[in-house]
């Protein structure tokens, strides 16, 4: 019963190639779902990336994330979650590898760290508008102290900017941070500088060793080139009025009733808070809650050109769909476009066409 992500594999390694020269000395970001790939298939690829255009590193969300990497990467991995000394499991199995940069955003931390794995690869973090890790910039000469006495390995200073806002003066200003800092070494890592950016803080600190970490602009930046399609399994005729599903719920109309591969098992109908930073964006929420609340939801199942609606939430492995009379319906065995987030959704398998 396959979810499945279609690859156009001509067209997605150009994307690669041309974003990874747009970079220069670019980092893939590799965690989570692996961006709908999964993580080992894009461990191969950045292996694949460091023959092709010089990629030497990944960075891992996560230390569960590490030891797949390793096996599939000869290069470096940088974890971006910091190490805690509480942590235990994937994070204490790596502590002696030599290929893994460990990112630190506090000074216990880095004392902790010191004591434990002298000789240690360490970047540290500091904290961004982002406020969500990292240390001030007042603490650095006391992590320069800390990294020296605890003969620790500094790899660099890393920054995790916000998706909007004035990211590009916030990474000079640290620039300008590290460069007045007792931290030896000129290393920059950054999140979410686009490639115009880059040059320009490179342009404007030529003795700046910027490594820019990129995920979604690398492995998702041409959507033309990744189709994700569902596998029709059952179709039924069903008449106004009659009760299916789960719930029982009488349907509103005659039509049909489409059991399509892809449930909360895939990710399907996950979704992340909406921002609703607009009046736009705030009254489409307004008007999604609203039909909601009636028991309607929007599929993100398309057939015959259009999202067709939910008729209750989506089972583990599958989802049942409302297909108006009227309207062409697919045969069993036949696949129908899925327009979901790729960064949370887990298909059964990836083709490359």
């Amino acid at each position: 019963m396959p979810l499945t992500l279609r690859v156009d594999g001509d067209r997605w390694r150009a994307h690669l190639r041309r974003t990874a020269a747009a970079y220069d000395g670019v980092v893939p970001v590799t965690k989570g779902n692996g961006y709908g790939f999964g993580l080992v298939s894009l461990a191969r690829r950045a292996e694949w990336l460091g023959a092709d255009s010089g990629v030497d590193t990944v960075a891992a969300g996560m230390y569960e994330e590490v030891p797949g990497l390793l096996s599939r990467f000869t290069g470096d991995v940088l974890v971006m979650s910091p190490w805690r000394p509480f942590l235990a499991g994937p994070a204490a199995d790596v502590m002696g590898n030599d290929r893994v940069l460990h990112t630190v955003g506090r000074l216990d931390d880095l004392a902790a760290l010191a004591a434990r794995r002298p000789g240690a690869r360490v970047v540290v973090e500091v904290l961004t508008s982002m406020t969500r890790h990292g240390m001030g910039r007042h603490d650095l000469a006391a992590a320069a102290g800390l990294v020296r006495a605890g003969r620790l390995r500094l790899e660099g200073l890393a920054l995790h900017l916000p998706l909007v806002g004035d990211r590009e003066p916030e990474a000079e200003q640290w620039s300008a941070v590290l460069a007045a800092s007792q931290l030896n070494t000129d290393t920059l890592w950054v999140s979410h500088l686009d490639p115009q950016q880059v040059a320009r803080l490179r342009a404007d600190r030529p003795g700046l060793r910027v490594r820019p970490r990129v995920g979604t602009a690398l492995w998702l930046g041409d959507r033309g080139a990744l189709q994700v399609q569902a596998t029709v399994l059952d179709r039924h005729a069903v008449r106004r009025g009659q009760r299916v599903g789960y719930r029982q719920r009488p349907l509103p109309r005659a039509g049909h009733l489409m059991v399509i591969a892809g449930g909360t098992a895939h990710g399907v109908a996950l979704e992340a808070p909406a921002t609703a930073g607009t009046a736009r964006q705030r009254a489409v929420a307004l008007a999604k809650g609203g039909l909601e609340s009636a028991g309607l939801a929007m599929s993100p199942f398309v057939i015959d050109g259009r999202q067709r609606w939910f008729i209750e939430p989506p089972h583990m492995q599958v989802s049942l769909v409302y297909v108006p009379a009227g309207a062409a319906v697919p045969d069993l065995g036949d696949e129908v476009d899925v327009r979901v987030r790729l960064t949370t959704t887990h298909v059964d398998r990836v083709e490359l066409v």
